[in-house]
């Protein structure tokens, strides 16, 4: 055998060179010295090419080969100890919170401090009062005062622990999720909240919260806490505690509460000034539920059986007695700057009513002065309620809006709050009537609509006047609404519709243009989306809405501004204690933004039509103001309430005249008040208008409107068939059949030439009414005016003189009947009809 050593060829031969960098040469053979590889060495060892690797090592390869999107996932070893650390670190911050939050003494506001209301110009307009409270003991407040209170606030507070956390995030998650605030604290936190910090929404509030309920839940019983919470609670009228709520609201004391006195009580600590049915009679509904859900628990609780809860009848609260600090209209002031401060965020009404707080209002003395005595000239003083028992009932509100800031000016409230305690500018309880119609025009120039046969909705656009014509186009059931005292009006443009408030024609116009879009356009203008009886169907043209005085002086004045509107603002300033400014909301923080709500043209044309409705329509009492004005009279349905809402450049005014039974708070009609057959709104509405508008824009310089209008809204046109006649109306026979039925005319209306007249018709501008319809069976005839056409059978013969036309019509359709009449022209617009008073 050779002495060189063999080569190993066991399944070794040269392979192509693999891709990638190549690996360093091996080290040169050096001279044998004899010895065997070592472990791990050799090609047969542990390490060798062929060596099996051993689990520790086989676990640090697999984990060095996560890859990928798994590296970036923790392991469990990470996710335990994180688990780990945060539970420590939280029972050391419990730990370290329980040991360092004390039980403070009872807070300042345990002893209620004044609030402050100033005018704009900085002067004293009110203080509210002192505060009410007498604490009792446990067992002097009934056991069903008791019950209903822990059904309404915390059903399961004998049972529970002090803090409910699942309870606190289930409110913090509705809180987030927009299903309204909540607090989600036990009795345990109201009571540590009431008595012990204050009502301020903050995280440190909150902390120090939490660890003093439980901290009080270990030192005192829950019969000690009870009796604490009930009387520390907030109940409304100025009332602290159960005692001085049973009294204030029933004259009794705690301990006779019944159980639906007491359900009531409990009720109100959810919203104590909202759910006062005397002061908020518009939110009776909304506590009634409240007062039923207390009830309800209290069953579910056993603490009431079902027979003895179906024989409790709500027990009504009695009138409120107010301080003679808030007589007058001070107190109406009051309650409407607190409700805006509340509504709009600003202070909840608990923190508000703890006091302390200084109230810059944008309310001027001179302009609350002329309100007041305007009020008083024009209905107060001439009121005789030992002889006539109507004018017991009489009651008024007015709110006036500057349309360019928004701010509240002045606002008539009654004739004083110690003696009504409601506050008619604010309430939300009457029918608006015909102020309303205006919202429906509106609308239909800010979505071009157009009648039923295709014709675009402008003021000279002729509608069917007729008494209880139904109107057409509405899926819902037949309505055919009155117009007033039955009177019937044959063809008629929309402007001197507007001018008599002819219902006939807006319930078609609100179907024209969408129930939908009017309501839309509406809480655009400013009526909250939730007024009452605000509801999308033809009826919302007559005005059922229940909107207060202040909602419509807010709708009015963004009609005034050119279409933009703004939310509107009592508060000037606000500080605490003297010195710490309290932060009012910018106006995108309020219920609706500074926005243009219509266009300039739809608000614009509007103010146009009013403007004829004070010249020469049912607002002419409005002219005594001696300003450029625009305005719209409204009735309530059964003459509860008489409406004037009108505005100048300046200056937005929306007065109201209610009837209301004064023992039981019922709505009366004003049929005989102030020895007058019936009240509307041209009449004492209209008269307080003008005398409060020329008061309070005295000394400063008249302005006249600056207006862009609609296409074909600059000039009037008028049917020349118009009558006031039923019988004679345009498009009918001898035999009242509606004529344009035949033609295929919808909505009630005859297609209009481009001047927006019917077809057939001539028309002279300047030409007063004063003719007939020249056309029978269907409108097939033509008519001849004052200065066009040729007399033919069925048409009209007239001679205009001093503003009076003669006309005479022979018959020459198949009735071969005619009419003669002559009606003088008057007011201050050509081509209108001399108008009467509607709603």
């Amino acid at each position: 055998m050779s002495d060189e050593p063999q080569q190993r060829s066991q399944g070794w031969a040269p392979r192509e060179p693999e891709a990638g960098p190549r690996p360093d040469p091996a080290p040169a053979a050096g001279p044998r010295t004899g010895r065997r590889p070592g472990p791990g060495t050799g090609a047969g060892g542990p390490g060798g090419p062929g060596a099996k690797p051993n689990r520790r090592q086989a676990a640090k390869q697999k984990r060095k080969q996560r890859t990928g999107l798994r590296r970036l996932l923790p392991t469990w070893r990470m996710v335990l100890g994180t688990v780990l650390g945060t539970a420590l670190l939280l029972v050391g911050l419990f730990a370290l919170g329980y040991f360092l939050v004390e039980i403070p003494s009872a807070n300042a506001a345990a002893v209620k401090q004044s609030n402050v209301f100033l005018y704009a110009d900085g002067s004293r307009l009110a203080r509210d009062g002192d505060v009410n409270r007498e604490n009792v003991a446990l067992e002097h407040i009934s056991k069903d005062a008791q019950h209903a209170t822990l059904a309404a606030e915390d059903r399961d507070f004998y049972s529970e622990s002090a803090v409910d956390p699942k309870a606190m995030l289930r409110a913090g998650w509705n809180t987030v999720t927009g299903k309204g605030r909540q607090s989600g604290s036990t009795i345990t936190q109201q009571y540590v909240k009431n008595y012990y910090l204050g009502q301020e929404q903050t995280v440190t509030r909150k902390v120090k919260e939490f660890f003093i309920a439980i901290k009080l839940d270990r030192e005192k019983s829950k019969d000690d806490i009870l009796e604490g919470y009930l009387n520390t609670s907030y109940y409304g009228r100025n009332a602290y505690g159960i005692q001085a709520a049973a009294q204030a609201y029933y004259g009794v004391n705690a301990r006779d509460l019944t159980v639906g006195q007491g359900a009531y009580l409990a009720a109100l600590l959810n919203a104590p000034s909202e759910y006062d049915v005397i002061a908020h009679p518009e939110n009776r509904a909304v506590a009634l539920a409240r007062w039923n859900y207390v009830l309800d628990g209290m069953v579910k609780q056993k603490w009431l059986t079902r027979a003895a809860r179906d024989r409790v009848s709500f027990p009504a609260p009695r009138q409120a007695r107010i301080s003679a600090g808030l007589s007058g209209q001070r107190g109406y002031l009051v309650q409407a700057v607190t409700a805006y401060l509340t509504s709009n965020g600003i202070l909840d009404e608990d923190t508000l009513t703890r006091g302390g707080y200084r109230i810059t209002t944008t309310l001027q003395k001179s302009k609350q002065d002329a309100f007041v005595q305007a009020v008083n000239d024009q209905v107060m003083d001439r009121l005789d309620k030992e002889n006539r028992k109507a004018d017991t009932y009489v009651r008024a509100g007015g709110v006036a809006i500057d349309p360019s800031s928004g701010k509240v000016l002045a606002m008539y409230g009654g004739i004083d709050y110690t003696k009504q305690y409601v506050n008619n500018a604010t309430r939300r309880d009457y029918q608006v009537g015909s102020t309303f119609k205006p919202f429906v025009f509106a609308s239909a120039v800010q979505n071009g609509a157009q009648t039923q046969d295709g014709r675009t909705i402008t003021p000279n656009t002729v509608y069917d006047g007729t008494d209880q014509r139904p109107v057409r186009g509405w899926n819902g059931t037949t309505y055919a609404p009155e117009n007033e005292d039955g009177e019937s009006y044959g063809d008629i443009s929309v402007r001197t519709a507007t001018d008599r408030s002819v219902n006939s024609v807006y319930a078609q116009m609100a179907v024209d243009v969408g129930p939908t879009n009017v309501k839309k356009t509406a809480v655009a203008l400013g009526l909250p989306a939730d007024t009452p009886d605000l509801t999308a169907s033809p009826s919302i043209a007559l005005g059922p809405a229940t909107a207060s005085v202040l909602d419509m002086a807010e709708a009015y004045a963004t009609l005034a501004n050119h279409g933009r509107h703004g939310a509107y603002t009592l508060v000037e300033k606000i500080t605490k204690d003297g010195s710490q400014d309290v932060r009012l909301p910018a106006q995108d923080d309020v219920r609706t933004a500074d926005r243009q709500a219509v266009s300039r043209e739809a608000a614009d044309t509007t103010t146009s039509m009013l403007q004829s409705v004070v010249d020469g329509g049912t607002g002419q009492a409005a002219q005594n103001a001696g300003r450029p004005a625009a305005g719209k009279t409204g009735t309530a349905e059964e003459d509860t309430a008489a409406w004037f809402a009108g505005y100048t450049p300046d200056l937005a005014t929306v007065v109201a005249v209610m009837g209301q039974d004064p023992d039981t708070g019922a709505h009366k009609s004003l049929y005989g008040a102030l020895g007058q057959s019936r009240i509307n709104g041209g009449g004492y509405p209209a008269q307080i208008w003008a005398q409060f508008t020329r008061d309070a824009l005295e000394g400063t310089e008249a302005s006249d409107f600056d207006l862009e209008l609609q296409p074909g809204a600059e000039e009037m046109y008028e049917p020349d068939d118009e009558t006031d006649d039923p019988d004679a109306t345009a498009g009918q026979d001898d035999g009242g059949t509606d004529g344009d039925e035949d033609t295929g005319g919808a909505g009630g209306s005859a297609p209009a030439s481009p001047g927006g007249r019917t077809p057939g018709q001539s028309h002279t501008p300047g030409r007063t009414d004063g003719h007939t319809p020249g056309h029978t069976a269907g409108g097939t005839g033509t008519s001849a005016g004052t200065t066009g056409g040729t007399p033919t059978d069925g048409g009209t013969t007239g001679t205009a003189t001093s503003g009076t036309t003669a006309g005479t019509t022979t018959g020459g359709g198949p009735t071969d009947t005619g009419t003669t009449g002559a009606t003088a022209g008057q007011g201050p617009l050509s081509g209108l009809t001399p108008r009467r008073e509607r709603r």
